[in-house]
């Protein structure tokens, strides 16, 4: 296999990150619903504008219906243009060659390293290799991840508490030099979690759907490839969604007021804070959209992927 199936693997992963990369971006701002925006004046309490008597406190009155995904959509297209649906879209291509890359082409390193003399490789092998080539991946591609979250959530923000970074580089300097190194990992413990869990339901249940639909008789062709890849992507959005909120929210998060507390301690703090304050199913929040993006993002990877695979089969 050897540098071919990164090669193949990292070609098929920008395809896919780049046509997709609306989708993420509308997953991203959903996520981020319900979230306090920073108070840009520590000093002034938006609870004082209004002290409700003792009556109109004990009346209860229904949260308002939350956006969904054509909703949010349409509302950053009126407000800031058809552009601002590839925001970040740099930082995608950057991640996708670091992140994707990496966990194609070590997942079928290890799939060939394990494969046995008959040519099968158990389940379990499988999954193995899709947590290790998730993890690995994720480690080398979270400044990349961090940036492209950013980069997408910053249109949200008020005019004035924008970051408005000019692109992946930009915003990856910007955040060394002003937070430290160490913040271009911030939430890589959910980075590497969320892709491990991605990788292993994503790349597996792609084989395993594959294999089972052409033991069954059907051609090793696109249909096949469709099929399959709608199968890994709906898993695969089903089991990281909850971890994709909190990483979402951990690396998107900033002080209310400059030198002010981080609003999350960490992973375990945000994911208590989210549950208590929005209810359980806040951690599937975006799951339209998530699912919408998942779909179409793993048919374009692997069916991409094939057709590289048989480009490069002299190679």
């Amino acid at each position: 296999m050897g540098l071919k199936g990164f090669v193949e693997g990292g070609i098929a992963s920008i395809v896919a990150g780049c046509s997709t990369h609306p989708l993420d971006l509308i997953k991203v701002r959903m996520q981020l619903q319900g979230e306090s925006l920073p108070n840009p004046n520590p000093n002034l309490r938006p609870a004082l504008a209004f002290q409700p008597s003792a009556s109109a406190a004990s009346i209860s009155l229904p949260a308002p219906p939350r956006p969904g995904p054509i909703s949010v959509g349409l509302q950053i297209l009126r407000s800031e243009g058809g552009a601002a649906l590839f925001s970040g879209v740099s930082a995608t291509v950057l991640r996708q060659t670091l992140y994707s890359t990496t966990r194609m082409g070590l997942y079928d390193a290890l799939k060939t390293h394990w494969t046995s003399d008959q040519g099968s490789i158990p389940v379990h092998r499988k999954i193995a290799a899709g947590l290790i080539a998730g993890g690995i991946g994720a480690a080398v591609g979270n400044p990349a991840d961090v940036a492209m979250v950013r980069m997408q959530a910053d249109g949200r923000l008020p005019a004035a508490q924008r970051r408005n970074y000019r692109g992946v580089g930009d915003a990856i300097t910007r955040m060394a030099r002003q937070e430290g190194v160490l913040s271009l990992w911030r939430g890589s413990s959910l980075t590497v979690h969320r892709a491990m869990v991605v990788t292993a339901s994503q790349l597996v249940t792609y084989d395993q759907a594959k294999e089972a639909l052409v033991k069954r008789g059907a051609r090793d062709g696109l249909g096949t490839h469709v099929t399959a890849s709608f199968a890994a992507g709906f898993v695969a959005a089903v089991a990281s969604n909850p971890i994709d909120v909190i990483k979402t929210r951990v690396m998107n998060m900033k002080p209310a007021y400059e030198g002010g507390p981080m609003p999350y301690e960490g992973a375990v703090d945000c994911f208590m804070k989210t549950v208590k304050a929005e209810g359980p199913m806040a951690l599937y929040k975006g799951f339209v959209p998530t699912i919408s993006r998942q779909g179409p993002f793993t048919i374009v990877l692997f069916v991409t992927l094939e057709q590289v695979r048989k480009l490069f089969k002299e190679f």
